[in-house]
């Protein structure tokens, strides 16, 4: 939906496919390697000129709607970058799931950018798009145009790869729990990983579906997270006794992903959570933006 001046933007959550850590940078980052897929939980930013500086409202309370919210950040950025004044309000609906592991802060920063850039009839050329992306999180440059893809250097580097075929996916979240990012790679220590994924096996085995690549698929900040909070690894065993066929933690998580052969056994895998205090959600993988 569009129209002079309002645009609407959806923004798909994502999950990582693999998850490799190589080592620290010189600039403080760890050098990484993941799989990134974009998948069917959704944000949706509305976007609308106004006159009287920038204005952000969201559904879900407790959000923060100031200037620490990347929204607001991208807003900023762009209208730094067209030469103008951010006067703008922004509408945020969220179903994504709060510090959960699911880019869901990375992936409205990007609709924001894409939104911005048709609302303004800016025409960025794609290379400041995802140079503006960077500027805002490691995630953000992948979220622009989400899918499959291989992520590189601090995750700021994107190869897209074909998208992988469609694969159903339940998303459990422990209520409650969140877990910081910078935390889980600061305690990250390599001598504990026993399961490392094989990236590259990932990538040459994407055209045969999701079942194909579980014998390649790990993420090594399990290592860190599940020690600390063993109620992911319990959630994972009870989608898979239930019988989804694999089933992982997302980025630093705390959500984890099954994936299911169709939707009815993922929504068995989802009734076995019952007894957990968790955020569901039943959906399927997504392929990469078009236009």
């Amino acid at each position: 939906m569009a129209s002079k001046t309002t645009i609407v933007e959806t923004a798909y959550a994502k999950i990582n496919l693999g998850l490799q850590i190589i080592g620290l940078r010189e600039d403080g980052y760890h050098e990484v390697s993941l799989i990134m897929q974009s998948v069917g939980l959704t944000d949706e930013i509305t976007l609308q000129n106004g006159d009287n500086g920038l204005e952000l409202t969201c559904d879900l309370p407790g959000l923060s709607c100031g200037a620490d919210n990347l929204v607001c950040q991208a807003a900023t950025l762009v209208a730094a970058e067209a030469g103008r004044k951010p006067d703008l309000r922004i509408r945020l609906h969220k179903n994504i799931f709060v510090g959960a592991g699911l880019a869901g802060g990375s992936t409205d920063a990007a609709a924001v950018l894409r939104g911005l850039n048709k609302l303004w009839d800016l025409h960025l050329d794609p290379d400041i798009m995802k140079s503006l992306a960077a500027r805002l999180g490691s995630d953000v440059p992948f979220c622009l145009e989400g899918g499959t893809a291989l992520a590189t250097g601090r995750g700021e580097i994107i190869d897209h790869l074909k998208d992988l075929p469609t694969a159903h996916v339940v998303l459990a979240r422990p209520k409650g729990l969140s877990i910081s990012t910078g935390w889980a790679y600061k305690n990250f220590r390599s001598g504990r990983v026993i399961n490392h994924p094989k990236i590259w096996a990932i990538v040459d085995r994407l055209r045969f579906g999701a079942r194909a690549l579980v014998p390649y698929m790990a993420n090594e900040l399990e290592t860190v997270t599940i020690p600390a909070y063993p109620l992911i690894a319990q959630i994972k065993a009870a989608m898979v006794g239930a019988g989804a066929y694999f089933a992982m933690m997302s980025g630093s998580g705390p959500t984890v992903f099954a994936l299911a052969a169709d939707k009815e056994q993922a929504e068995a895998a989802a009734a076995a959570l019952r007894d957990f205090d968790v955020d569901i959600a039943v959906t399927t993988t997504v392929g990469r933006r078009q236009g």
